[in-house]
């Protein structure tokens, strides 16, 4: 079951407010991988609005103020470049980078394909750079990738030089008239100095290879970890400064409370939504669709 079929069901179980009730949603949202704090704050502003519209009765009436207050929390995050506006502006005079980051096993490389087929469908050239050269399998699953959607790869030898990978994906973009360049990089949680010293290295080639690219920083987070995700985004965003969330593996196991949290807490926004392993299912994330499903107004 969905968690938003649990949400539907609890505000249908119970015919009248009472403090009772506000709880139990406060202990529902909880295990909706909300943190302890969000959910009482909450469920105490959703307590006030009843009482200022004298909302008397459980009914979709307090689901929709649910969404209302959860896209709220949404809109605190804000988006370095609208993601559709990212894909309108991929062109050869205007390069766009991005990099995926995050933990091992959340889905980076089967996530840099399926961005790079998203921009195929629209018509746009991407060339995959395969960063992650710690591990020989993601190099060769990021080929196995290039060749199944017919896209360039950028790959070194194992133990290579990230940063040497990511400039020559950027060398080959702008010399081959290529829009976008999706960099996988490695999915070890490292010590704090050295993911920066790494990343910086990454930021200095990009500024001085294309100083006039968008550059992205996307972290991609394992929806199924729950709580652990905010952690995360908390270390690699306190490292470098992301521009927003990839939320992979979003099936019907993933309760989803976490995309809040990463927006209220951090301010960072939800790119893109993934919810399963073939390369269509990713889609740009849409706030009020994700709220009405969470709530279960969907």
């Amino acid at each position: 079951m969905r968690f938003g079929e649990k949400l539907k069901a609890f505000f249908s179980g119970v015919p009248t407010l009472s403090d009772e009730l506000f709880d139990d949603l406060c202990d529902l949202l909880i295990e909706g991988d909300f943190g302890a704090e969000q959910a009482y704050k909450t469920t105490e502003l959703l307590k006030q609005k009843c009482i200022k519209e004298k909302t008397g009765e459980v009914s979709e009436k307090l689901a929709e103020l649910l969404e209302e207050e959860l896209c709220e929390a949404l809109k605190e995050a804000k988006h370095k470049t609208n993601p559709a506006e990212v894909f309108d502006s991929a062109s050869e005079n205007n390069l766009t980078a991005i990099l995926l980051l995050g933990v091992n096993g959340v889905g980076k490389t089967t996530t840099a394909a399926k961005i790079a087929h998203l921009y195929a469908e629209k018509n746009k050239k991407a060339i995959l750079a395969a960063a992650d050269t710690f591990r020989a399998a993601a190099i060769d699953q990021l080929k196995i990738h290039g060749e199944k959607l017919k896209t360039r790869v950028i790959t070194h030898k194992q133990g290579g030089d990230p940063a040497a990978v990511v400039y020559d994906a950027l060398e080959a973009a702008l010399s081959g008239g290529v829009g976008v360049v999706i960099a996988d990089t490695a999915g070890r949680m490292h010590t704090k100095s050295a993911l920066v010293e790494e990343l910086r290295k990454i930021d200095r080639v990009v500024e001085a290879k294309a100083p006039n690219a968008l550059y992205l920083k996307y972290l991609v987070l394992d929806a199924t970890t729950g709580r652990n995700a905010l952690a995360q985004a908390e270390i690699f965003n306190d490292a470098v400064a992301l521009d927003g969330i990839i939320l992979t593996k979003y099936d019907s196991t993933a309760k989803g409370g976490v995309v809040f949290s990463v927006a209220s807490d951090l301010h960072l926004p939800v790119v893109y939504l993934c919810t399963g392993e073939k390369y269509g299912d990713i889609e740009i994330f849409d706030p009020h669709k994700f709220t009405r499903e969470f709530s279960g107004l969907d």
